[in-house]
């Protein structure tokens, strides 16, 4: 019987260990080892040959290797406009889209927050419906209702609010709607998450003891929900900077993202050294805000335990 316990005791250790490794080898895996691959095809030169890149390491005759590394790609992405444009723009359209997403996913999510429990769970059920429809096919559905023959115009022609169609596709408004509409979900479930946690008493108590509501919002509010607010602008920002579909399907010729500029280089010019020079450019600028908010959170915890 001990002999028996001791086995399961052992299988649990064994498991628990696993456990805690996997997500080490998980980040191992997916994240590191391409990282490093698209880190070593950044310093390569291009080519016309399969694969287009010098090989990291150049065999000699008489049989000892020449590391073959070279900085001139990452140069050539600061001394090319083109690039910095496409990060800028880039930026920019991932810093209005999120503000946009922010300013309607708060009030929706705090009303989630508010409502009792089987209204909340269709209002939650109607926030993530849309997952359960493939992304490219909602895109579509954007470029049905936005194109000048579409539902849109179609119904304010025959109103009589327009003679003509209007330009709603290929353009940087149909960008925002898109990214907008794809990623507010996205700011709305980290946000709920935080606020439906809140103590709504100290709301109460603050209304009762005769603070006006902007007063209540901008300091109670406001200060309990900034990690959700934090955690949602994160994940609409994120994959906002380096969207490729949206623009692709619904911007014009003028809409400058990276996603764009690197499918260029990939598939078009084949310029696969430049092309991963990006990416790992985009990729730190993606670290940064990442790293921020690991501190914010580190911070608050320290400031929690004290």
């Amino acid at each position: 019987m001990k002999g028996g316990v001791n086995t399961m005791g052992d299988g649990r250790r064994r498991w628990l260990r696993w456990a805690l490794v996997t997500p080490y080898l998980w980040l191992l895996l997916f994240f590191l080892a391409p990282f490093v691959i698209i880190l070593k095809i950044s310093m390569a030169d291009p080519l016309v040959a399969l694969p287009p890149f010098t090989p990291l390491l150049d065999w000699a005759q008489q049989g000892w290797a020449r590391l073959h590394l070279t900085l001139d790609n990452y140069l050539f992405l600061f001394q090319d406009n083109y690039y910095v444009m496409h990060y800028l723009g880039s930026l920019k359209m991932a810093a209005v889209s999120t503000l946009l997403c922010l300013l309607l996913g708060y009030p929706m999510a705090y009303f989630i927050a508010r409502q009792s429990g089987r209204r909340r769970h269709l209002l939650l059920l109607a926030v993530i419906l849309p997952f359960w429809i493939s992304f490219l096919l909602r895109v579509y559905a954007w470029m049905g209702l936005l194109n000048t023959r579409g539902v849109i115009n179609t119904v304010l022609m025959w109103s009589g609010v327009i003679d003509e169609p209007l330009q709603l596709m290929y353009n940087d408004f149909a960008v925002y709607l898109g990214i907008v509409y794809s990623y507010l979900p996205f700011m709305i479930l980290p946000l709920y998450a935080r606020l439906e946690r809140m103590d709504h008493d100290l709301v109460d108590a603050a209304l009762d003891l005769g603070a006006r509501r902007r007063d209540v919002f901008f300091d109670i509010i406001l200060p309990l929900s900034m990690p959700g607010v934090i955690g949602g602008c994160l994940l609409v920002f994120i994959p906002a900077i380096g969207e490729f579909i949206i623009p692709a399907l619904l911007g014009g010729a003028d809409t400058l993202m990276i996603g764009r500029a690197l499918w260029d280089e990939f598939f078009i010019n084949r310029d696969w050294p430049v092309a991963s020079a990006v990416s790992v450019v985009l990729l730190l600028i993606l670290v940064l805000p990442i790293m921020w908010f690991q501190r914010i959170q580190s911070r608050d915890g320290v400031g929690v335990r004290a």
